[in-house]
Order: C-alpha cells, then sequence, then structure tokens
C-alpha cells in the first residue's frame, strides 16, 4: 500500500524498506547521514557491522569498523568528507575517511567527567541524575565542526553541556546546566552550524531547540514546541528536519522555527537519527509497526 506523508512542497512518499540488508547482518540503526556521492552511511549498534553503505537505491556497497565502537550514537560528515562517529559509551569523538581509516580521536575511552552521575549509569535515563555541569565528556551525543575546523560536542545523557575545541582538538571552554532556564539543559542531543554563523541545541527533555552564538551567548529559543528533538539536518535551501523522539514526529522547520510540515504516530516513537540527499529526499532512522527495532526509512520528494 502506497504511504504518503507531508504537504505541499514537503510531500513525500514513504519506503520503509529501503534498504536491501545482506543475510547475516542485523541492522540496529543509530544514526544516518549521506556523502557527496549520495552514498547513505548507517551508524549501526552490531559489534561486527557498525558502519554499512549504501546507495541511492538502497543496494548495500560496505561495512568496516568491526569491534571499534561500544554504543554509536550519531553520525554526520565535515566539509571534507570525513565521517565523524560520536561514541556514546566510549565517550569519544572518532573521525574517519569515508573507506573506515581512522584519522584523529576526541576524548579519552571509557573517562567519564564527574557530574552527579553514578558510573555504572549508562541508561538512557542517566541525565535525571545530572547534579551539576562537567568536563568533557560524560555520554555524549552529537558533534558539529565549523567552518574554521573548531569542533562542538553535546554532551548530554550524562552531563547537560556543550563543548568547544580547537580544530587542533584542545578544549577551549564549556556550557550549560541541568535544567529548564534559558541556557540550562535536560539531555543536549543534536547540534548543527547554520548559514547564519549560530549553533542549533536539541535540547531533548526540554523539548525545544536553543540557538547560540559560537561563544555560547544564547540568541534565541524557537517558538515552536517540538517533542524531544533529537537531531537536525538542515539543506543548502535552510530547511531544518527534526526527528521528535518522545513523540514520534517528524517537523520540518524554518530556521526561525516556524513549522512547514509534520507528519508522525507514537508507533515511531523514538525516532532518531536524519539526513538529506541531492535530490531532497531525507532518510530516517525510526521504529514502526514491524516493532521497536529501527529501520532507516527513506522519504522521497514528490
Amino acid at each position: 500500500m502506497e504511504q504518503i506523508v507531508g504537504s505541499g512542497k514537503f510531500t513525500y512518499d514513504v519506503n520503509e524498506n529501503w534498504a536491501h540488508v545482506p543475510p547475516g547482518i542485523e541492522m540496529k540503526p543509530a544514526a544516518v547521514a549521506v556523502d557527496s556521492r549520495d552514498r547513505v552511511f548507517c551508524f549501526n549498534r552490531s559489534n561486527e557491522h557498525p558502519v554499512l553503505i549504501f546507495d541511492s537505491n538502497g543496494d548495500f556497497l560496505m561495512s568496516w569498523g568491526a569491534g571499534m565502537f561500544r554504543y554509536p550514537h550519531a553520525i554526520r560528515f565535515d566539509a571534507q568528507d570525513r565521517v565523524w562517529l560520536t561514541d556514546e559509551h566510549h565517550q569519544q569523538f572518532m573521525q574517519f575517511t569515508s573507506d573506515g581509516k581512522l584519522l584523529r580521536t576526541i576524548g579519552e575511552k571509557g573517562h567519564r567527567s564527574e557530574t552527579g552521575v553514578p558510573e555504572d549509569d549508562f541508561s538512557s535515563q542517566a541525565w535525571r541524575q545530572v547534579t551539576h555541569g562537567g568536563g568533557p565528556f560524560n555520554l555524549p551525543t552529537d558533534i558539529v565542526v565549523v567552518p574554521n575546523g573548531d569542533m562542538y560536542m553535546t554532551d548530554g545523557y550524562g552531563n547537560a553541556r556543550v563543548h568547544k575545541f580547537s580544530a587542533d582538538g584542545r578544549h577551549q571552554f564549556s556550557w550549560g546546566e541541568p535544567g529548564t532556564g534559558p541556557g540550562q539543559f535536560n539531555l543536549p542531543h543534536g547540534i548543527w552550524y547554520d548559514r547564519r554563523g549560530r549553533l542549533l541545541v536539541a535540547d531533548r527533555e526540554n523539548n525545544r531547540v536553543q540557538v547560540f552564538d559560537l561563544d555560547g551567548n544564547l540568541l534565541t529559543i524557537w517558538p515552536t514546541e517540538l517533542i524531544g528533538p533529537a537531531f537536525f539536518y538542515v539543506d543548502d535551501e535552510d530547511t531544518v528536519y527534526i526527528p521528535e523522539h518522545n513523540a514520534g514526529m517528524f517537523s520540518i522547520v524554518t530556521l526561525d522555527g516556524e513549522r512547514l510540515a509534520r507528519w508522525g504516530a507514537p508507533i515511531h516513537k523514538s525516532i532518531h537519527g536524519v539526513w538529506g540527499d541531492s535530490r531532497r529526499n531525507i532518510y530516517v532512522v525510526q521504529p514502526g509497526e514491524w516493532g521497536r527495532v529501527r529501520r532507516i526509512v527513506k522519504y522521497t520528494r514528490r
């Protein structure tokens, strides 16, 4: 049965079985990103096949990274088409070539900063026990690289901060404390650098997006409520795509946070990663009627 979602310019055909996964490979995606050649990269919670690569038709190309990760969380490409992977439980951000050569690592493997969270708590509810902001890192969530090479990381499940690192990998400063006030966070989950030179931060458990300058000063909080915003993808028309983790919804908004389209249902709750390709199709990591296991669902622009 054909599925169509969205409205107006943002209307899509839904393909829940887009990825052709080879026999013997278990697919449990955490995040998705698309490179400049429209190849789709899945960061997969599998020890043997953690990075899966597909073409735009869903045909499997290759995998890499066996045994390197403990708990995949986020994936993105930088301007040079290098892959950045966030390992939440190793407390690390790792940069690779697109064929899997490790280039650099930020963070000490296994070291957790002190934030009030017990060191043996790796749960998705650890953020509730954060009593104060700490240094890098405690169950980090996402990274963005700005044009001069500086890096900003959200540190959310065991912390309530954003950290800035210089291009050469030195920690420069951090901001954020647990709470609901302006500039405070309850699980900062995703981050994006926009063409206005701002940082968009998905403050997931506060149901909002907070916008900062590169010095950590709060500029604005978007007016549209988003129920558990998880990650961002922003296309070259400055359209923002946001999975709403805690509602199972998916929103498309402007850079001012004005909603353009929305769809979803509770069955998609824990919807996670998102990215788009050159044809304005989008790929979303979400659960569905097939059960709680997530898939990469392709939404093809009509």
